[in-house]
């Protein structure tokens, strides 16, 4: 058994544990409480483990140039770009409402911190974890100021080289932080052909004890349980009440149904990945028996017979002595006389 594992309030992440499904709202809310509120509940009735937001503080977080520039877009709440994120942002009040209606539904909330000031803002709320986005894998002085405040880190790669992954490994096993690493391709969606899940195999080999994860840009559902098959144990998914709403992330998120499914899956995964152990299980005996065979007399033989192969056939049902046994018979003498397509068992021959 690896010993991967981390926690995040308290729920056990590790190889041998089911998916953690991180519904991500991002933006997807509108920057409507009540509907934040709506996809809460829904995320936790499709049975996710955790509902996760993202906070910027915009002033500081873009230049001014950036922040002001125009942004006529049709998914666009402002008329600059620095409106239009305001718009969609909550303030500490919404936050603690959010938080507190999470708890009420007994589900596990936190949010992507993009910046200093939003990490302080999360950390003043207590929150369980913190994710990084793709864009801050080269951001270390946050991703160290996060690791600082002592709670686990989510870290996306899309985007990144092994070596930005390397640097950040290297200054959090140097703190001792608790981290998880999920692959990540950060187009909005991606090409199937970009999705390169086999560097889910590459980050579990190079990082024996880090608990590996995918956060899952593409459409569907199927490349998620791909993920966890392939040893993901933290599947973050996109998330919304209406894949049609306004906004860039909608196409690409699951619907209520769609996570629904997500986690179905995920757990019939855990489950039906068993212990590697080839057995046979309840479920496969009658069947087995209906299309084995078993060892049978191939004519009426007397007693005394010595044993050949032309005396023996093999014929279903498959409830006698299977027949790989054949070769301890062959050569041995028939201790009692045997009806044509009569067993043959254990005491027959010597």
């Amino acid at each position: 058994m690896s010993n991967r594992e981390i926690s995040i309030s308290g729920v056990r992440i590790a190889d041998d544990s089911r998916s953690f499904v991180i519904a991500e709202v991002g933006h997807n809310h509108q920057g409507n409480v009540d509907t934040a509120k709506k996809m809460i509940k829904a995320a936790v009735d499709a049975g996710a483990s955790a509902v996760k937001l993202q906070k910027r503080d915009n002033r500081s977080l873009f230049t001014s140039a950036y922040y002001d520039r125009p942004y006529n877009s049709e998914n666009s709440f402002g008329g600059s770009y620095g409106e239009h994120r305001e718009f969609l942002e909550f303030d500490y009040d919404q936050y603690k409402e959010l938080q507190s209606y999470s708890n009420e539904l007994g589900t596990i909330f936190f949010a992507t911190a993009f910046d200093f000031k939003s990490a302080d803002f999360l950390q003043n709320l207590d929150m369980p974890a913190f994710k990084i986005a793709s864009g801050d894998l080269k951001n270390l002085p946050l991703i160290n100021y996060l690791a600082d405040f002592g709670k686990p880190l989510i870290i996306s790669t899309g985007g990144g080289y092994q070596e930005d992954i390397d640097r950040v490994v290297e200054s959090l096993e140097s703190k001792k932080a608790q981290y998880s690493i999920l692959q990540c391709t950060a187009g909005y969606p991606p090409a199937w052909n970009e999705l390169n899940l086999g560097v889910i195999t590459t980050l579990r080999n190079k990082f024996p004890s880090t608990v590996i994860g995918f956060s899952s840009h593409d459409n569907g559902i199927a490349m998620s349980v791909a993920a966890y098959a392939l040893g993901a144990r933290i599947i973050e998914k996109h998330f919304t009440l209406n894949r049609t709403l306004k906004g860039t992330d909608h196409a690409f998120s699951l619907e209520p149904q769609g996570l629904s499914k997500l986690v179905r899956d995920l757990d019939r995964l855990h489950v039906a990945l068993g212990d590697g152990i080839k057995s046979q299980y309840p479920s496969e005996s009658d069947p087995l028996q209906k299309m084995g065979k078993k060892i049978v007399a191939a004519r009426a033989l007397p007693k005394g017979t010595v044993l050949s192969s032309e005396d023996l056939e093999f014929k279903s049902p498959g409830d006698g002595l299977p027949p790989w046994r054949v070769q301890e018979i062959i050569g041995k003498t028939l201790a009692r006389n045997l009806e044509f397509e009569e067993a043959v068992i254990e005491n027959d021959y010597s």
